[in-house]
């Protein structure tokens, strides 16, 4: 009798440690996969760069070490999605409000955009952060840059192209890596919109959009990195 009641004990304990183990696993499974989606992923190292900005001033990605910022690509006589991505930038300059924030908002119109032009430019937007930098230089220069980025700029000898460029923005932390999230199939998106969109999901783009997804993204990625 006491035989069988052990045999049993045996038993019920052969049942039960399978199901602490996977009990187990399955919630280790589910911390690694919540930790995974809340860290941000490692693009690259930000290209060398080394323009001038509305200040006359030469800024290059090893002034920026030490900051988060953001980069884009625009021109100040932009009638369409410029004015669009400046208004995002200054509005998550002035949710993020840290010293070791900052914006790298880059010219493909050199010529147009000389400092002066760019300071206005700056005045005219309010945006007088001393760490948002408007930058410009060589034309030929600033478009290998953009292809460094692996942000789409036009080809400046094609005249329908060469003021064409991508609203894409890229987050660069304090050692200098570009760092991004990951999409809901745990892929790294590798680079924010600037844009406004007529839906909340943001599948449409629209110049008079309600809807900014990836700002909202970018003040949370932002603040995770400046922690």
């Amino acid at each position: 009798m006491i035989n069988r009641k052990k045999q049993k004990s045996f038993q019920k304990s052969k049942l039960i440690l399978p199901i602490i183990v996977f009990a187990v696993l399955f919630l280790v499974i589910g911390i690694g996969m919540s930790y995974f989606k809340k860290s941000l992923y490692t693009v690259m190292k930000v290209p060398d760069f080394a323009l001038t900005d509305q200040n006359s001033k030469k800024i290059t990605n090893k002034d920026m070490l030490g900051k988060v910022y953001l980069v884009e690509f625009f021109y100040s006589r932009c009638p369409t999605i410029c004015p669009v991505m400046n208004s995002n930038m200054k509005y998550i300059d002035e949710q993020i409000n840290n010293k070791d924030f900052g914006i790298i908002s880059i010219s493909i119109d050199p010529t147009n955009d000389t400092p002066e032009v760019l300071k206005n430019h700056a005045r005219m937007i309010g945006a007088d952060s001393p760490n948002w930098h408007f930058l410009s230089g060589d034309r030929d220069y600033i478009g290998n840059l953009a292809d460094m980025f692996d942000i789409y700029v036009g080809d400046k000898e094609d005249d329908s192209e060469s003021l064409n460029h991508s609203g894409m923005i890229a987050l660069v932390d304090k050692e200098g890596n570009l760092r991004c999230r990951f999409d809901e199939n745990n892929m790294p998106i590798l680079y924010y919109s600037g844009l406004n969109y007529e839906d909340e999901a943001g599948t449409k783009t629209s110049l008079r959009g309600k809807y900014h997804p990836d700002r909202e993204k970018l003040i949370e990625d932002i603040r995770k990195l400046l922690k």
